[in-house]
């Protein structure tokens, strides 16, 4: 059934996460599902392209068969980072062992290991834990008011042999605060940076990616972490040599007419929407920005040649349709969400991971190709 746009965080079938929460049974469940049932349509604005870019499955990445073995069978986001190691580690968001969503053993974030980092060559072989997918850091998912606590990532990256994860935390969409942390091991231990109020630039500072430059700096987007809320994206820079820094975090801003750097407070630059999942990369000579559009339901990417472009004139490429469970095909996904690229990517043969979860035994990560970006 086609849900409508106030219940779009329930899976077909089932309780929405937030109802989950206030049940009781501990259960958050990532970053959320939407309707699998919402019509496949483009956003029918001046820069959308004229129908979606062709993307195939190539495999699940997550399951019983495929995570069962690191006690990690249902799990959500799995943010893919190359380890200075050569392997591929996967940041999933809250994730549970047992026969079904919620059912045993709640951790979040964990990290999920693939011994080879090619995008052709993608298997789940071992885990930050070993034969048990530990919590990278410390989430004792405590009762708050009528829900409980949880850690979601919203960006995995490396710079200079150092990995990084921000973390949304608090209540699933009602964010206490976002944090910081390294990992100078491959992602086996983390170390604490620092944090950032749930509340700045208006909640819109919550939900971060980084784009890693080669200009000695990192470009950061940033949203409010809440599918029901209205939010602009804004734009930051930060020297690499700085990230644990807040207060190096210098916005973009439009100021007395014109664009500036340092700017007295951010300004969104595309407008505002209900943002789902996003991911910011420089790649290839270029940026690209990949991101799960909630209305009309869609994983759609841009291309651009700066962080600074203007992406109110830049074309939104669909890459990942909602589906109907069992009637799966091509770029046709029931209840998408995420969508974060590959690292080994090309324009021309690039690899996103999209969540799924429609039910308590569909909830898993996936591994989609897109033939082509413009």
């Amino acid at each position: 059934m086609t849900r409508s746009s106030d219940s779009n965080d329930a899976p077909a079938g089932g309780p929405s996460r937030r109802g989950l929460l206030k049940i009781g049974i501990g259960v958050a469940v990532g970053a959320g599902a939407l309707g699998s049932g919402a019509p496949a349509a483009l956003a029918g604005g001046p820069n959308d392209p004229t129908g979606p870019t062709i993307a195939v499955k190539v495999k699940n990445l997550s399951g019983p068969v495929e995570t069962g073995p690191f006690a990690a069978p249902w799990t959500d986001l799995g943010i893919p980072v190359r380890c200075p190691d050569g392997t591929m580690l996967f940041v999933c968001g809250d994730t549970f062992d047992g026969d079904r969503v919620g059912s045993a053993d709640w951790r979040a974030p964990v990290g999920l290991r693939s011994s080879s980092a090619d995008p052709n060559n993608l298997r789940i072989d071992g885990s930050v834990g070993g034969g048990h997918a530990n919590s990278l850091v410390d989430e004792p998912h405590n009762p708050v008011g009528d829900g409980f606590t949880t850690a979601i990532p919203s960006d995995v990256f490396v710079v200079d042999g150092v990995l990084y994860m921000h973390l949304m935390r608090g209540v699933i969409y009602d964010t206490h605060h976002t944090d910081f942390w390294r990992s100078t091991d491959n992602g086996e231990t983390w170390e604490y940076l620092c944090q950032w109020p749930g509340d700045l630039h208006g909640g819109q500072f919550q939900q971060k990616t980084y784009a890693v430059a080669d200009d000695g700096y990192c470009y950061v987007l940033s949203t409010v972490f809440n599918r029901e809320v209205e939010s602009g994206m804004l734009l930051h820079r930060v020297r690499q040599d700085g990230l644990g820094d807040p207060g190096a975090y210098e916005p973009w801003g439009y100021v007395d007419g014109g664009w500036r750097w340092g700017a007295p407070a951010p300004t969104t630059v595309l407008g505002t929407r209900r943002w789902g999942e996003t991911c910011f990369r420089a790649m290839d000579g270029k940026y690209v920005l990949t991101w799960l559009n909630t209305a009309p339901l869609s994983i759609r990417a841009m291309v651009f040649p700066l962080p600074t472009s203007d992406l109110t004139r830049t074309l939104e490429q669909t890459m990942i349709l909602p589906g109907t469970p069992g009637q799966e095909v091509g770029n046709l996904v029931a209840s998408p969400y995420g969508g974060f690229v590959v690292p080994g990517s090309t324009f021309g043969d690039f690899h996103i991971v999209v969540s799924q979860w429609y039910d308590p035994t569909n909830y898993r990560i996936m591994q989609y190709r897109v033939g082509m970006l413009s």
